[in-house]
């Protein structure tokens, strides 16, 4: 996702150093790329990345700089990061994305950004060159929490779409046909619209979003949900089907590849022919005593 973000902004004519630890960065350390900087952008798996780096480059950071944090971070971290920002004159500005790779390299991410007004006036024109629809959501930490909530929706819309595909199968539909029908209907999604025709009937299941990511993001949403006493047993449920999928799939699999999570688990167990039903009618009789000889 960072690589052609950074991209896009150096194409639109702003000063960009980058780095990243796999070595694709313009910069050879955080440091580096952070000294001077107006602007810290961290695009980053999760908010334990996010905070690492950012209190590396922190010395290099003068006072008046904005931290905007794009990654899908815990909104409770993002608040604690804040703060120690703050102290140093350093605001931070949560500005989670969505829209995956494709809309990261074209520049149509929507963009949903918490923290305060003033902040989001000074970064706009560097998120405009990053998405097409910037909805400013609340306080710090609210754009994270709202990216944990968007996530979470998907991912359980993900697993219905994947379950909603065994079943027709299993019940002999062509599944194109019925997309056709679902996706004109109130039944579409995500995934009925772009996952599992992209990516399950293919077989490709390369959409770009590990699975470890989605696990991530869900369990982000649960927490808030625990936290504010919320009873979310939906949400409970899709977070353990996430992590039995995690757990009985490699490291670094696709999160479409659940489907085969889910078609394995809904296999029908091995059971004894049902009884015919001659057999249950003679069952069901009730016993005559047996006839006295005289």
């Amino acid at each position: 996702m960072g690589q052609p973000m950074a991209a896009n902004l150096a194409k639109e004519g702003f000063a960009v150093r980058s780095f990243d630890l796999n070595g694709t960065g313009s910069s050879s350390s955080v440091q580096d790329a952070a000294a001077g900087a107006e602007l810290l952008i961290t695009m980053l798996p999760d908010g334990k990345a996010v905070r690492e780096a950012v209190l590396e480059a922190l010395p290099a950071l003068s006072s008046g700089a904005v931290v905007v944090d794009m990654s899908s971070s815990d909104p409770a971290a993002t608040r604690a990061l804040g703060a120690a920002l703050a102290a140093r004159g350093i605001e931070l500005v949560d500005a989670p994305v969505s829209g995956a790779v494709p809309k990261a390299i074209d520049g149509t991410l929507t963009i949903m950004v918490g923290g305060t007004e003033a902040a989001l006036a000074r970064v706009r024109p560097v998120l405009e060159k990053l998405g097409n629809r910037i909805v400013h959501v609340g306080p710090l930490g609210a754009g994270h929490a709202v990216k944990a909530l968007n996530n979470y929706l998907g991912a359980a819309g993900t697993l219905a779409g994947f379950e909603a595909l065994l079943i027709a199968r299993a019940y002999g539909l062509d599944p194109k046909p019925m997309l056709e029908a679902i996706n004109a209907s109130t039944g579409r999604n995500s995934a009925t619209e772009r996952k599992i025709p992209q990516q399950v009937l293919t077989g490709a299941f390369a959409s770009g979003f590990r699975l470890a990511l989605m696990v991530k993001d869900v369990g982000i949403a649960y927490r808030l949900a625990r936290d504010l006493g919320i009873d979310a047993p939906y949400l409970r449920e899709a977070l353990k089907l996430w992590r039995d999928a995690q757990r009985s799939l490699p490291a670094d699999a696709d999160h479409t590849r659940a489907y085969e999570y889910l078609k394995r688990r809904s296999a029908p167990a091995r059971r004894k022919p049902a009884p015919s039903r001659g057999a249950r009618a003679r069952r069901s009789r009730p016993r005559r005593p047996p006839r006295r000889s005289t």
